[in-house]
């Protein structure tokens, strides 16, 4: 039987191996994961996208700025398609900046890079040992435990 578990880089992923370890649990491998070396993307592309727009408040001020320099186009002198043309883009170009500040303050609260990553927990184990293994895992805060029928012998 094989028992995953994934832990942070802690005093208690030693604790848990050397528990494991004065349970006569000899096959154990831990993996650390990489750290992610590369800044997050602000702009999605077509085969990745993390859900937000930086567009939405640009439509809106668009909307709203068009609707006024329309109405205030009658008095002015280029007419009220051209301030209607000039309100949307101004509108759009200001809603597009403040999401865009939105997006990059985000960001900088919740870095991904430089952030630790998880360590990996990987026990080959007897079938009759697999409880016994998950709970000195789950004792020593894993955060996620996994156990894997192996096959007959």
């Amino acid at each position: 039987m094989q028992v995953f578990a994934t832990f942070d880089h802690s005093p208690y992923l030693e604790l848990a191996i050397r528990k494991l370890e004065q349970n006569g649990i000899k096959d154990i491998f831990a993996v650390p994961l990489d750290n992610r070396t590369e800044d997050v993307k602000i702009f999605d592309s077509l085969h990745q996208s993390d859900g937000a727009t930086l567009i939405n408040k640009g439509m809106l001020f668009a909307v709203i700025f068009s609707v006024i320099g329309a109405s205030r186009g009658f008095i002015l002198e280029w007419g009220p398609i051209y301030w209607g043309l000039i309100g949307a883009g101004g509108g759009f170009l200001l809603g597009f900046v403040i999401d865009l500040a939105i997006v990059k303050m985000k960001n900088n609260k919740r870095p991904l890079k430089g952030k630790k990553s998880e360590v990996i927990l990987i026990i080959e184990c007897k079938e009759e040992e697999g409880k016994l293994v998950e709970k000195i895992l789950w004792e020593h805060l894993a955060l996620g435990v996994a156990r894997v029928k192996g096959e007959k012998e």
